[in-house]
């Protein structure tokens, strides 16, 4: 049995544990000694004087510490998390640390993305390093002021020591230390002696978020700057004929109205294509205003005429197409075990499942928006962007600058989800900045962002396993998708390794409709298909659903495969380590439960949900997860991205649905989308496997195994299968509650 630690956090503890540097302010401390005559009052960290060290580190003379975070912040923690690994082998207190967002810079960093929940897993041994470096350069500065060895000093919370008990603070000696060479063999600490990683510390920002500060995208702002707002079609398949913007200038407040697109067609016609660019090449208008209610209102006074050039999708369309696909035989074979047609004909029974999912936007709280200021000298860009350096790559080549003339700054990021990895926001900015060459800023309203986004692809899977003396024989996978397909390492997820014949085919359908990444790409409903169907496969075979699962995970542990990416024995033990801590198999009258386990981003997770039934309509009232992420940098932030991936992937299978009409999204703000409200939030228990295993994902694994614990849930409680999302279109009121 995987052991395990249960994170909770107290109102109590939290103020003991977390002096917070946000914007450069402790603002965590003891309520008691603050009411002491003689209490000292909090440093502004902002208002000292800081020595350069290195990309990453600043120290002043009085010992605190400005630490870089690398990558872009969409939510996800990484603006915490990653400096508390420098400053965990810096040795410092992460009380006298001031965190500040660096900007894009290819030369002194690496992988500057937010995407695929792999910022810590990628930067564990390297930010380490760096605060190990610098630490040891600071022993040696001291040591050589002493005329000691290096060897009989030690470094703790910012103070040297000495054999003599003579200490130095790293103020003292920091601009000795970034003048000597830089050690090659540091050693990095015992997880044992960890002081900062694995203490909950709360987000960086919080205070500047709590009062409102500027802090996002849409907060930034210049002096002379303007505001775009963009005309884009109306249907995906259609581009701008003609347009009339007399009463759009005439309205107060608007400044002028232009066209762009040339830039992208130009970008386009050379063979160029970035896969951050998902974009339509057709013009569009913008309008030029003072203010961004100006510049909305000037949109809605154009006068624009489409003209359709490729063909208007409807969801219909799509529904049939990828159902063609799954009866066809034109798939690309991802991998392939033994012989599947064989088992299938010698089965007892062959089970077939079709699993469906519709197209969903990504509905971050803070639309798409830019600034840009391009001039003759350089190309200045600011805000919310998940892939900042294909941004720059892209703007480079668009207006034919140097890489070098763009200058790339991230702003926090009301979420991102994968929507932010495309820069169709950034490169429109910039295309408008460069026409007026004034600066601006692109705002995008809900609406805009909802009906000319970049989507989720509609989805549908077919599965079949052949049954054989009660064993799973065969097992087949075909995924039927718009514009894409799983990538590559997918296929080796389990079940692979788990079953002797085993099969994943995938097909696509080519669409004009924009599609890319959305939170857990492919797995974030490959996941409830795959578990649904196990459940389903339990069922027909007679057999305990655990038992299922852990008998085909010995499979594994028989046969070993390099090429699978899952741990056997840690999936086992996010699945035992689960049914202990749900009570599984044990619970109340009236409360039905479903199980799931899934691996995916470096990480194995299990959960299983609590439902009730109300009326037909299930209510989720509590998901358990087990997780195994190796060490757990930050746990309350770690709490905070599975809780989040619960409630989103909760919302997302049970409530929303995304339809086109001839081309034409059909909602267009929330009224006419349905996410999770607050009533319907379960509780979300947490529980890590203790590991000393280096860290993996968080942002996105708990999210995918969460559609089919609910839809195994609803099974139970209803005998009613749902295998198309969402889950309530496919419920009746008055299904029949089982006993």
């Amino acid at each position: 049995m995987a052991t395990s630690k249960k994170t909770t956090f107290s109102r109590r503890s939290f103020l003991k544990s977390s002096a917070l540097a946000s914007g450069g302010m402790i603002i965590g401390f003891n309520l008691f000694n603050a009411c002491k005559p003689d209490a000292k009052l909090p440093v502004d960290l902002t208002a000292l004087n800081y020595k350069d060290f290195n990309a990453f580190i600043k120290i002043s003379e009085e010992g605190k510490v400005t630490i870089f975070a690398p990558n872009p912040e969409i939510g996800q923690g990484v603006k915490t998390s990653m400096p508390m690994l420098i400053a965990e082998e810096l040795d410092v207190l992460w009380d006298d640390v001031l965190v500040v967002q660096a900007p894009l810079d290819t030369v002194n960093y690496t992988r500057q993305v937010a995407g695929g929940s792999q910022s810590i897993r990628f930067s564990w041994e390297p930010l380490r390093q760096t605060g190990a470096t610098a630490k040891q350069m600071l022993i040696n500065a001291a040591a050589a002021r002493w005329q000691v060895e290096p060897s009989v000093c030690t470094a703790k919370n910012g103070i040297i020591t000495n054999t003599k008990g003579e200490t130095l603070g790293y103020g003292d000696v920091v601009l000795d230390a970034a003048k000597l060479d830089i050690p090659t063999d540091v050693v990095l600490k015992d997880p044992k002696d960890f002081t900062i990683i694995g203490q909950g510390k709360s987000n960086v920002d919080i205070d500047n978020i709590i009062t409102g500060k500027p802090l996002f995208g849409i907060d930034y702002k210049e002096e002379g700057m303007l505001y775009a707002s963009v005309l884009r079609p109306p249907a995906f398949g259609q581009f701008l004929e003609s347009f009339d913007a007399s009463e759009a200038k005439a309205l107060p407040g608007v400044i002028d109205v232009i066209t762009i697109g040339d830039k992208l067609r130009a970008y386009k016609d050379s063979g160029k294509n970035d896969w951050s660019v998902q974009m339509s090449t057709t013009d569009k208008v913008v309008v030029i205003a003072k203010t961004t209610w100006d510049a909305m209102k000037g949109k809605k006074a154009i006068k624009a005429t489409w003209k359709t050039e490729t063909i208007l999708e409807s969801t219909e369309t799509h529904d049939k197409a990828l159902l063609a696909l799954l009866d066809s035989n034109d798939f690309k074979t991802r991998r392939k075990d033994g012989n599947v047609k064989q088992a299938f004909a010698k089965a007892d029974k062959v089970v077939e499942r079709i699993y469906e999912a519709p197209f969903l936007p990504h509905n971050c709280m803070e639309p798409m928006n830019f600034f840009a200021n391009v001039t003759s000298d350089k190309v200045h860009l600011v805000g919310p962007v998940q892939t900042p350096e294909s941004a720059a790559k892209v703007v480079a080549d668009l207006l034919g600058r140097d890489l070098a003339d763009v200058h790339v700054e991230m702003t926090r990021m009301g979420g991102g989800f994968g929507r932010r990895l495309y820069g169709d926001f950034v490169y429109e900015a910039a295309e408008i900045s460069n026409a007026l060459k004034k600066p601006i800023k692109m705002v995008s309203s809900r609406e805009d962002d909802m009906t000319t986004g970049v989507y989720r692809p509609s989805v549908k899977y077919k599965i079949s396993a052949s049954l054989k003396d009660g064993k799973i024989t065969g097992y087949h996978l075909k995924e039927a998708c718009v514009n894409s397909n799983m990538y590559g390492l997918i296929p080796n997820f389990f079940p692979a390794g788990a079953i002797k014949n085993y099969q994943v085919d995938t097909a696509n359908y080519k669409s004009n409709i924009t599609t890319g990444a959305w939170r857990a790409p492919y797995t974030n409903f490959l996941a409830s298909a795959e578990q649904s169907f196990f459940d389903e496969l339990a069922e027909e075979l007679g057999v305990d659903r655990v038992k299922l699962h852990m008998d085909l995970l010995d499979n594994v542990k028989k046969n070993p495969d390099a090429n699978i990416e899952y741990s056997p024995e840690r999936l086992q033990g996010v699945l035992q380590l689960v049914v202990e801590k749900s009570n599984w198999g044990k619970s109340e009258t009236g409360v039905y439960q479903g199980l799931s386990v899934y691996y995916c981003h470096n990480t194995h997770v299990a959960e299983v949900a609590d439902i009730t039934m109300e009326n037909g309509v299930p209510k989720v009232l509590k998901v358990t997860c087990a997780i195994d992420c190796g060490i757990v940098v930050n746990p309350l932030g770690a709490l905070n991205q599975i809780k989040g991936g619960v409630l989103d992937g909760i919302g997302h299978a049970m409530y929303a649905d995304f339809k086109f009409v001839d081309g034409v999204p059909q909602s267009n703000n929330f009224n006419t989308y349905q996410m999770i409200r607050m009533l319907e939030t379960p509780k979300v228990e947490a529980y890590f496997v203790e590991s000393d295993i280096a860290p993996t994902g968080l942002g996105e694994p708990t999210l995918p195994p969460v559609g089919a614990a609910v839809a195994n849930a609803i099974y139970a409680a209803t005998g009613k299968r749902v295998r198309k999302q969402p889950f309530i279109n496919n419920l009746e009121p008055n299904d029949k509650i089982l006993g």
